[in-house]
């Protein structure tokens, strides 16, 4: 496990790897407004103990990654797209294994589309189709949208005020399933802060545009899709990932029943071994 920091498209972007390089790959991209760090370091170890060399990474505007000044955002979700082959680039690797949360789903679906080569299978988690228009679906639940209306009145210098505003925040996306824990989301949010460019910066996710051209062609998507989706998800409810799995061509879907939206602990023994079986028919190079 080491950070590398690496320049791609203009930005620098910070990375993180797992386990043997010589094993095939599989690329995490988290969603929106959250760093690497919400991809649990003990998840990627055990992801990376099936037998898989696992990359984590920032997103521009999270992280260490590139950041712009809050509300100037500078980027399209396609440059998320084309970063994400840039790092794959940087690690010498020719085809990957995909797996996105949220934002990260959507940034995996137009990759297997403009870099189709170099994406073994796409794994879809808390995710909707790129570019969706339908309005039969339900929208995100207006009390998230209520709470982030007031980040603006965080002292977002403060560590003790942005980390708890953070920890309430994830409190919102915890499904009826399992408890909240509190104390895990705690230390994460607290990393985030301590090593955040610019905390705030991670709201010009919302600002996001692009990717609109790919929205008719998630029919041509070729590779393996696993779609995995929580029943009780406040963000993008669960409509969503039945309507995505049946808009992609072969692919499955994964439910969690009373999971929000999330990757909570209890878990992870699911999604590991679902992104395992997804991976292991399909090796990447």
């Amino acid at each position: 496990m080491s950070e590398k920091m690496i320049s791609v498209n203009g930005v620098n972007i910070c990375t993180e790897c797992f386990g043997d390089s010589n094993n095939p790959a599989i690329l995490l991209i988290m969603g929106a407004n959250a760093s690497m760090v919400w991809w649990d370091v003990d998840f990627c170890e055990r992801l990376a103990a099936t037998g898989r060399y696992v990359i984590r990474y920032d997103n521009r505007d999270v992280g260490k990654s590139t950041y712009y000044e809050p509300g100037q955002i500078g980027y399209t979700i396609v440059d998320l797209v084309d970063d994400a082959t840039g790092i794959l680039d940087a690690y010498n690797i020719k085809e990957a294994h995909v797996v996105g949360m949220s934002l990260g789903g959507m940034v995996a679906q137009i990759l297997a589309l403009r870099h189709a080569k170099r994406v073994s299978t796409a794994t879809l988690i808390a995710t909707t189709a790129i570019g969706s228009r339908r309005t039969d679906l339900p929208h995100i639940d207006t009390k998230i949208l209520e709470y982030h209306s007031a980040a603006n009145t965080v002292n977002w210098d403060d560590q003790e005020s942005a980390v708890k505003y953070m920890v309430k925040s994830w409190q919102l996306l915890n499904g009826s399933k399992h408890d909240f824990d509190e104390k895990r989301i705690y230390e994460l949010a607290r990393t985030d802060f301590n090593r955040a460019n610019n905390l705030l910066s991670q709201f010009n996710h919302a600002l996001l545009k692009g990717g609109d051209e790919y929205a008719s062609q998630l029919k041509d998507i070729k590779v393996p899709i696993l779609v995995i989706h929580g029943t009780e998800d406040r963000v993008l409810p669960y409509e969503h990932g039945k309507v995505l799995s049946k808009e992609i061509p072969n692919s499955k879907l994964l439910t969690l029943e009373g999971v929000g939206h999330e990757i909570h602990y209890q878990d992870w023994d699911t999604i590991i071994d679902a992104i395992f079986s997804h991976t292991e028919t399909i090796k990447s190079k």
